[in-house]
């Protein structure tokens, strides 16, 4: 019989979450049936949308919540499918142990190298990877010559955008909070970086950066920074709405940026989208992500917690906006 640290909520969030809006409890597992599997956590995953998310009461419990990625070990198996010592991707909330009959597991690339760290099946291998690509290609059909912006760009998915963009051929501004992302943009190979919380004023940093306008616009932010950009979009431009990091814990709703005579006039093209959109094709996306990866095309960093204790630590501390890359927890 295992004994599972689950990590769930005592109340909903008002505003900015606290760490006393979390509460650390054990559960005790039964023994896998025919055909499951017991797995323990290694790497877990925190993200912004996981703010946004929807919460709810499972079996009486207290509030969980839902949709976290993480990197669990088989330890027990009764399902072929899955051997012990086998690592699988999984949505199995804030858990330690979890025992399923293996719906919803996605095995590891099987030739996965030696060299290549596991967590990045939750980064640039992973969910945040194929959000840039299928984003890019998708939702902004980006071609070679185009001017991409990217906000959040020094985060999981931002710092793939950029990097992606760049292997297509185009020119890419990024902006992020501190000098030292903008810094790190600038490793990357972005074109032009800068700290969106210091420059005297986005609209003239934006104009500077790319004289004659916007092809593509990845937003992840919203609120005021897309009402600044939306006049500097290019005819026919497009943008991809993948998140609004700004405005998830606000207590009162923000303004939506003003757009609708930007969009009409300069005939916009603007989508918002969900990578799972695009499910069938993760495998085929997996395999280029990995082998941009090995080629060096695409670098990464990781901002690593350590100790499954400070899940709601490493959660907060990602949405202030503490970690540069992926944030995940190792346990």
């Amino acid at each position: 019989m295992v004994v599972a640290q689950v990590w769930t909520l005592k109340q909903h969030f008002v505003g900015f979450p606290k760490p006393s809006d979390f509460e650390l409890k054990d559960e005790q597992l039964p023994e896998p049936k025919h055909g499951e599997v017991l797995l323990e956590a290694v790497f877990l995953s925190v993200d912004p949308y996981m703010r946004f998310s929807h919460f709810v009461f499972l079996s009486g419990a207290p509030l969980l919540p839902l949709n976290l990625l993480h990197i669990p070990r088989v330890i027990q198996s009764h399902n072929p499918s899955f051997p012990v010592g086998s690592h699988v991707v999984a949505m199995c909330g804030w858990r330690s142990h979890y025992v399923c009959d293996g719906t919803g597991l996605t095995p590891l690339l099987p030739d996965w190298p030696q060299d290549i760290p596991l967590s990045l099946a939750l980064g640039i291998i992973g969910m945040p990877g194929l959000t840039a690509l299928y984003g890019l290609e998708e939702v902004c059909q980006i071609k070679k010559g185009d001017t991409l912006l990217v906000n959040c760009a020094a985060g999981a998915v931002g710092s793939a955008v950029g990097q992606i963009a760049k292997i297509k051929g185009c020119t890419v501004v990024g902006s992020a909070g501190t000098d030292a992302k903008v810094a790190y943009l600038k490793e990357l190979g972005f074109d032009h970086a800068f700290n969106y919380k210091t420059v005297s004023s986005l609209d003239e940093t934006l104009r500077k950066a790319a004289p004659n306008g916007y092809d593509c616009y990845f937003d992840n932010v919203g609120g005021d920074f897309s009402s600044v950009v939306m006049p500097l979009m290019k005819h026919f431009g497009r943008i991809a709405v993948c998140g609004s990091i700004s405005m998830y814990n606000d207590t009162t709703p923000q303004k939506g940026p003003y757009i609708h005579g930007h969009v009409l006039f300069k005939q916009l093209r603007m989508e918002g989208f969900l990578v799972t959109r695009w499910e069938e094709k993760f495998q085929e996306g997996f395999q280029r992500m990995m082998a941009w990866v090995k080629e060096g095309k695409l670098t990464w960093t990781e901002h690593v917690t350590e100790g499954f204790s400070n899940m709601p630590a490493a959660f907060i501390g990602m949405l202030r906006g503490d970690n540069t890359g992926k944030a995940v927890v190792k346990v």
